[in-house]
């Protein structure tokens, strides 16, 4: 009797850990993507509006234009899916809405959570699953990240499920042995190959990843004789060819640009220790330090199949943060493909104490249970508590009064948000970007003082904007040359200087 209902009580779990998931993900559904990397959701935002207008035959010519011209002003550096699939629903729902990018975006997250659950369940029992399970679902920086409007969620959801995949081949060829490859061997290949394929197609960064987990598993499985494997160079090919035909062949311009400006420029960070020391106490402000090196020990306590791809993952890792290393330290959506990897090493490490309380009485179990529950529960708590501490729902109109501010046919550079995402995307309205005075300016050139250029850079402009007092604070030598110009229009928030009297 008993060995019948624990799948059903894990089940039951399950579900109701999927459901808290989905819930804390759909809350503020509406609310402007400006919650999180704002400039990242702004950038998506933008490109998806311009799909949109290209399919709505209603569209004025003017706006279809004015919608090209701010997508392509924002860097394409990865195919538009995640932007395309959104825009599409923006067209069969009847209007552009931030909800159907958070909807799709949470799907996205439980599925591959699905996959990452009976990928635990495979190598630990599924109760300490269920605690891998809950950390990749409620931890705080999971619910933000996996919501946003960007490519990473799409990238890490289909690596996770090609990464299940790829474990299920290396179930299936093991215990095939010496037998022919079997159809259910090439179905989980062909699965791995589409789905890793897709996660390096959305975007190329995951290949650090999606490469170390295939070249761990395959060598595990097949050891040296790996090369003889059809399946082996069908997951190779199915893996490699989308993206290398987008990456290397169509968009090539782009993407040695990123190589050459955020890897080969900034390589000096990593012969410092200062770096490193950033690098791990920024993962401590996401992850919690205690979860990661708890995560990092139950690597070598787990299966050897789940040890070899957990350290491959590791591996793949550091590889990646030494190749972008800024990012390391200060966009935390560059450690989303973290959040997978964190959570099949603690059900590793998790695996042991949860059978051991497993074989005790009612109080002792009751207890652990008591303390699982209390710190999802907070840690759901704190999610939630993020999401709805502050709202966006203003800034539309104020961007929208910014932009019907600024004389039509006027030439404008400006001070302002998110690269000036936010005035294209709520106040239909484009300026020439005045630098930001930025810690990645400082690392790139040494020093900070572009009011030197001012002559070269307002030339031909009739005024400069400034809706980011902060950043003007920040350059002083600019903000005294500005008050030599009369202000031409000034609101709530905004002042619009005259640069042409």
């Amino acid at each position: 009797m008993t060995h019948q209902t624990r799948p059903a009580n894990w089940f039951i779990l399950f579900i109701i850990l999927l459901t808290l998931g989905g819930a804390l993900r759909l809350l503020d559904i509406t609310d402007p993507p400006l919650d999180f990397h704002s400039s990242r959701q702004l950038r998506n935002s933008l490109v998806a509006r311009d799909i949109y207008y290209s399919l709505l035959p209603s569209a004025t010519q003017e706006q279809r234009s004015l919608a090209s011209s701010f997508a392509n002003s924002v860097g394409k550096y990865e195919p538009p899916v995640i932007e395309s699939i959104v825009a599409l629903t923006y067209f069969f729902s009847g209007g552009e809405n931030i909800a159907s990018a958070r909807v799709w975006e949470t799907l996205f997250w439980l599925l591959a959570g699905i996959a990452l659950f009976d990928l635990m369940r495979r190598a630990v029992s599924p109760w300490a699953g269920l605690i891998g399970l809950a950390y990749y679902l409620v931890l705080p920086f999971s619910v933000e990240v996996s919501r946003s409007f960007q490519p990473d969620p799409l990238m890490t959801s289909a690596f996770v499920i090609g990464i299940y995949f790829l474990y299920r081949w290396s179930e299936s060829s093991g215990m095939q042995e010496q037998a022919p490859a079997s159809k259910e061997t090439w179905k989980w290949a062909i699965l791995a190959g589409v789905f890793l394929g897709l996660a390096t197609f959305v975007k190329i960064v995951i290949a650090f990843f999606a490469g170390a987990a295939a070249v761990a598993l395959v060598l595990f499985t097949l050891k040296k004789d790996f090369w003889k494997s059809g399946q082996v160079w069908a997951m190779a090919t199915l893996t490699i060819t989308p993206a290398l035909l987008f990456y290397v062949l169509l968009n090539q311009g782009r993407s040695t640009e990123y190589f050459f400006s955020w890897t080969v420029a900034l390589m000096k960070l990593i012969t410092s220790t200062d770096f490193y020391t950033k690098w791990l106490s920024f993962l401590g402000g996401l992850f919690g330090l205690t979860m990661i090196f708890l995560s990092i020990a139950g690597t070598f306590l787990a299966t050897p199949r789940l040890r070899w791809l957990l350290v491959s993952l590791w591996v793949g890792y550091l590889l990646y943060g030494l190749t972008l290393p800024f990012q390391m330290f200060t966009h935390s959506y560059y450690h989303i493909q973290l959040i997978p990897i964190v959570a099949l090493g603690l059900a590793a490490a998790l695996n042991p104490l949860v059978e051991s309380a497993a074989g005790r009485g009612g109080v002792g179990r009751a207890g652990f249970i008591a303390v699982i529950v209390a710190v999802i529960g907070f840690q759901a708590w704190v999610s939630r508590s993020v999401l709805v501490a502050e709202g966006f729902r203003h800034e539309p109109a104020f961007w929208q009064q910014v932009g019907e501010a600024i004389p039509a046919d006027a030439k404008v550079i400006g001070l302002t948000q998110d690269y000036g995402f936010r005035l294209m995307y709520f106040g239909w309205r484009k300026v020439t970007l005045w630098p930001y005075s930025t810690e990645l300016a400082e690392v790139r050139s040494g020093t900070v003082n572009f009011a030197n250029r001012f002559d070269e850079l307002t030339a031909g402009k009739d005024y400069f904007l400034v809706t980011s007092f902060g950043q003007l604070d920040k350059q002083p030598s600019l903000k005294k040359l500005l008050d030599a110009y009369p202000i031409a229009i000034e609101g709530e928030g905004y002042v619009l200087y005259d640069l042409q009297k």
